[in-house]
């Protein structure tokens, strides 16, 4: 455990503002917590908006093949039920990703940053810098408080 007193210390921006209790670091914490989550679920939404987007690229692709082979029923039906379908109504997964990022995405990232600035100065990652400090040995190698520098 490091008592934080001497060089080896976090940079100042992971170190708590005066004034900040416990219950704030924590409460932080949990709510960085929960837009990490929601990063994950935005990378997940991206992949799904990718892959959708690959899938149907593909599905052409074997339309033009059976095509080629001479089942243009088969061909015909896919060409037209399931090429360039909508996913959800009205929208291919663009139109999805745009209006996450532009609402809900976008809503929790401001408020995520309002709430850090009003109760901690807008720093970041508190409760882990502080775990961190608890878990850590104090000069021990692998175990510096910081990068170099």
């Amino acid at each position: 455990m490091n008592d934080s007193s001497g060089p080896d210390r976090p940079t100042p921006e992971h170190r708590r503002p005066a004034g900040v209790d416990d219950a704030t670091v924590k409460a932080l914490g949990s709510l960085s917590e929960a837009l990490e989550a929601t990063e994950q679920a935005r990378g997940d939404l991206y992949a799904f908006h990718r892959l959708t987007g690959t899938a149907d690229l593909t599905l052409g692709r074997a339309v033009e093949e059976l095509r080629a082979a001479g089942h243009d029923d088969i061909a015909d039906e896919l060409d037209e039920v399931l090429v360039g379908r909508n996913v959800l109504q009205g929208r291919w997964t663009f139109q999805i990703v745009e209006e996450y990022d532009d609402g809900y995405y976008a809503t929790f990232r401001r408020l995520e940053e309002r709430a850090r600035s009003r109760l901690a100065g807008g720093r970041r990652h508190l409760h882990e810098a502080e775990m961190k400090e608890d878990r850590r040995t104090a000069g021990a190698a692998h175990h510096e408080a910081a990068p170099p520098g």
